[in-house]
């Protein structure tokens, strides 16, 4: 049994099934539907189905991250327990919950001194970020330490590949992302943006590509072109959707014919709720290791 905690934020959007399976353990952001505040709990006290089909209907969206309270609430049991914790946080260039379990982290470090509290910035966001964590679980079920997987994560997370398609340009529009202007011209061309994340944890629109089955493809040939060792790639790879499974699937489909030494089926899960409330329905992200991301 390992004598630290390995950690994270429900924004990695694995299940918690999956999160319990590595022994992951995790803590939640908050997300309202319509001024009504929810945990974001991996779609416990709200199903993903009923949040996209509110997000469809109109309802307004609010998220909120975990505030330093919070986090010294969630670390100090383990702490009391005699376990170090290694935990890493959504993007910076997403979310501010890096700054606030910074400040946990120092507040702990003075009560428990003899305790090891390590709070990285992942540099990732929904399955990406669980990518990575799955990751750091094999290196900590080899007898790694706390100290070589933090310095793992620190050396490796940029080459954790995220792109990412949406079908829809209104939430986009909504979150400054895209124009009005460029939001209307783009629905009425059938525009499909794609973006990833960038090696300082922000979303950048790459490039705008016209039909969805075009987009499905130029998604496909940014792993071909970027997955760790080309179509002999043997690694893992995670694909995220907010209400298209059929899309995840398509996407999902070409990746498992094009990648014959994957390692194993790639595994589908939501864009979970603080995630999907700035992105909206209609969003497929894909995840793999790959070229370090260097702009």
């Amino acid at each position: 049994m390992s004598d630290f905690i390995l950690s994270c934020c429900s924004t990695a959007d694995l299940t918690e099934e999956q999160l319990k399976a590595r022994d992951i353990h995790y803590v939640c952001f908050h997300f309202e539907i319509d001024g009504v505040q929810y945990p974001d709990d991996l779609g416990k006290s709200m199903s993903f189905e009923d949040f996209y089909k509110a997000m469809e209907n109109g309802a307004g969206t609010k998220t909120s991250q975990v505030n330093v309270s919070e986090y010294i609430e969630y670390f100090e049991p383990f702490l009391k327990e005699g376990k170090d914790i290694l935990h890493l946080t959504l993007a910076a260039g997403i979310s501010s919950s890096y700054n606030s379990a910074m400040v946990a982290m120092n507040e702990l470090s003075v009560k428990y001194p003899r305790r090891k509290i390590y709070v990285l910035d992942s540099m990732a966001a929904s399955c990406g970020y669980g990518l990575l964590m799955d990751r750091l679980a094999d290196l900590r079920d080899e007898g790694k330490s706390i100290d070589e997987v933090r310095d793992f994560a620190e050396e490796h997370k940029l080459e954790l590949n995220h792109w990412f398609f949406t079908t829809d340009l209104t939430y986009l529009v909504r979150g400054g992302r895209v124009s009005k202007v460029s939001g209307f011209v783009g629905t009425m061309l059938n525009i499909c943006p794609l973006l990833n994340v960038s090696n300082e944890g922000r979303l950048i629109p790459r490039m705008k590509v016209r039909t969805k089955k075009k987009v499905i493809q130029e998604t496909l040939d940014k792993m071909l072109t970027m997955a760790e060792g080309g179509t002999d790639y043997s690694g893992k790879c995670y694909i995220s959707h907010s209400a298209c499974y059929e899309d995840a699937r398509a996407l999902a489909d070409l990746v498992e014919a094009n990648f014959p030494k994957l390692n194993g089926k790639v595994l589908i899960n939501y864009i979970g709720t603080t995630i999907g409330a700035h992105t909206g329905p209609g969003t497929v992200a894909l995840f793999f290791w790959g070229k370090k991301r260097e702009d």
